[in-house]
């Protein structure tokens, strides 16, 4: 087949038949002509299958390299899109059944296969020199150059992506980076070809790898925007996020932001009520011995959170890109460190791409979105993008601010967690109610999966008490831990008095059930007391003076009063959960 000088415009005039035909006879640029001509629709058709636009860009972008690999076995030219569409039909099933099923991953999972069921570890360098040694043992297999050529072409893209990626490494990075993973050679090999101690060589390739990772997703990012560019999706989304909204009325900022979100839904409950059914009005995390700032949120997020919606009758779906530890408490940290500027001197999140998929897609709804450490390791809202400028809309504890796309997961705890509202059941009070309670025993059993280093629970009281004992106390931390569990049961009393009122009249056991709602009330009413002295105490953020003796001792006879009344009100509990599931 012969082609014009002026080939583009060949290929823009002829039907797709021609094109195939074209690229069958090994025309690379017909081929392209039939990508660029399908490609939006094809994405469409993959991402009505996996409900997910980064995950759709992954399928399509697998299933244009098989497609194009298994040109040659297209009979009928007619049915090029058709046949597209079977290939990307395939690859979208063989992942959503999951990544154990595919057996030839692209470089387009560099960055990892998410972690939207919140497991999963965070270091992705083992799928790095998987990818990397797949390439080199392809390019030295015999049979690449002709019993399997398809294996060929996949190498030849996947070496392209790469190559263009790794420029961002300067020269001497890049020719080591090149001779460990593509040549195979070793750390000491490498040293020894470039006149550097091992030590030197382990140190370039680690920092290579960072760097490559990095510009992997600085790359996804931009393709994830290009991509709605392309499908006439890039637009400016902002809920009307005004009033109340921006004001915070409790300490435990994972409530406050679920309160928040359920406000645009048709479930727009009391705090109290968001306090209680989620959970958050019984929960106590101690970490023993100087009972550290992060005690109130040291547990994991995508089970707890997505349990509490789950108990007011809502589907959840979470992106988890959470470090391992507690971290340090940020309010004894430079405020410099806190600032925008010092965002950008950090790594972009490797799970930022799922997120923002996450992210417009709840927005796009109508639903703002629940992040941790949005500016601060605190719980917040995004409730609005601008695709244009690649910024969210955030609120954070009272603060409304923007943010760049980049930016999330920067903040100083380098952390990034989203969650969002997915559907809804119909459910009842009395259900919720069991719901709720189940989760508050399980709580106070310490059944709940949290933090290594925290205890949990009633035994949580216990590892106060020893930490005061100790008196090696950080008072800022310890204040606020006074703070979060003070405002806690607070609203647990609430909780129970209006379900006082709440409570479906007319049935015979309405006086028994709200004669045991009232007797939870004074229980939690009862610690609140005892918890506003300890405030008094030790007041947020100063936090007074804990390891004093005299400031000890009084604060212990408190802890074991708060104590005592925490385990009549389990019994409490447990004792209107058996009225309700009679």
């Amino acid at each position: 087949m012969e082609t014009t000088a002026d080939s583009k415009v060949q290929w823009d005039e002829m039907e797709d038949r021609e094109l195939v035909k074209y690229a069958q006879a090994g025309e690379r640029e017909a081929f392209g002509e039939l990508v660029r001509r399908h490609r939006s629709k094809v994405y469409g058709y993959a991402r009505a299958i996996t409900r997910e636009s980064y995950l759709a860009e992954d399928v399509v972008q697998d299933a244009l390299i098989r497609a194009f690999m298994h040109l040659g076995k297209l009979v009928d030219v007619e049915r090029f899109l058709p046949w597209v569409h079977r290939i990307v039909r395939n690859q979208a099933y063989t992942r959503l059944r999951g990544s154990s099923a595919v057996k030839e991953q692209t470089f387009t999972e560099l960055e990892g296969v998410g972690r939207a069921d919140g497991t999963g570890g965070s270091d992705n360098w083992g799928n790095l020199d998987s990818i990397l040694g797949r390439l080199h043992r392809s390019a030295n297999e015999e049979s690449a150059g002709s019993s399997v050529p398809e294996e060929r072409i996949l190498q030849q893209e996947t070496l392209r992506v790469l190559t263009g990626i790794i420029q961002c490494l300067k020269p001497r990075e890049r020719l080591i980076f090149e001779s460990h993973f593509f040549d195979q050679l070793s750390p000491q090999e490498v040293a020894n070809l470039f006149q550097l101690s091992s030590a030197n060589v382990y140190q370039i390739i680690s920092r290579s790898r960072k760097k490559v990772i990095q510009e992997k997703i600085r790359i996804t990012v931009d393709s994830y925007i290009k991509t709605r560019r392309d499908l006439g999706i890039m637009t400016k989304k902002i809920l009307p996020y005004e009033g109340s909204l921006k004001e915070t009325k409790t300490w435990t900022s994972a409530a406050d932001a679920t309160y928040k979100i359920l406000q645009f839904t048709d479930r727009k409950l009391s705090l109290p009520m968001v306090m209680g059914l989620t959970g958050h009005a019984f929960r106590i995390n101690i970490i023993p011995n100087n009972v550290h700032i992060a005690g109130p949120t040291a547990y994991f997020f995508g089970e707890a959170l997505s349990r509490g919606l789950h108990n007011i009758g809502f589907h959840s779906k979470f992106v988890d890109g959470m470090s391992d530890g507690i971290g340090p408490n940020t309010n004894l940290l430079d405020p410099a460190l806190m600032e925008k500027g010092a965002m950008s001197k950090r790594s972009i999140h490797q799970e930022l791409p799922r997120a923002l998929d996450l992210i417009h897609s709840s927005l796009d709804r109508g639903y703002p979105v629940l992040a941790w450490d949005i500016f601060f390791p605190e719980f917040g809202t995004l409730y609005g993008y601008d695709d244009e400028t690649r910024t969210l809309y955030a609120e954070e504890c009272g603060r409304v601010d923007t943010l760049p796309y980049e930016n999330l997961g920067r903040s100083v705890m380098e952390d990034l967690f989203v969650l969002v509202i997915e559907g809804s059941v119909d459910i009842t009070l009395r259900q919720q109610l069991r719901l709720a309670l189940e989760t508050a025993v399980e709580q106070y059993e310490g059944k709940e999966s949290v933090v290594p280093t925290a205890v949990k629970g009633i035994a949580a009281y216990d590892a106060w008490l020893e930490s005061l004992q100790g008196r090696q106390i950080e008072p800022n931390g310890h204040a606020y831990n006074i703070e979060v569990l003070r405002d806690a049961r607070y609203y647990a009393a609430e909780f129970f008095k209006e379900l006082i009122t709440a409570w479906p009249q007319g049935n015979g056991e309405e006086p028994e059930l709200t004669g045991l709602f009232e007797e939870a009330n004074m229980l939690y009413a009862g610690m609140c007391e005892r918890f506003n002295v300890l405030h008094q105490m030790f007041p947020f953020p100063v936090g007074g003076e804990p390891n004093l003796e005299d400031q000890s001792t009084k604060a212990i006879t408190l802890v074991e009063d708060i104590k005592a009344l925490e385990i009549k009100a389990v019994a409490k509990l447990k004792e209107i959960y058996a009225k309700l599931t009679k």
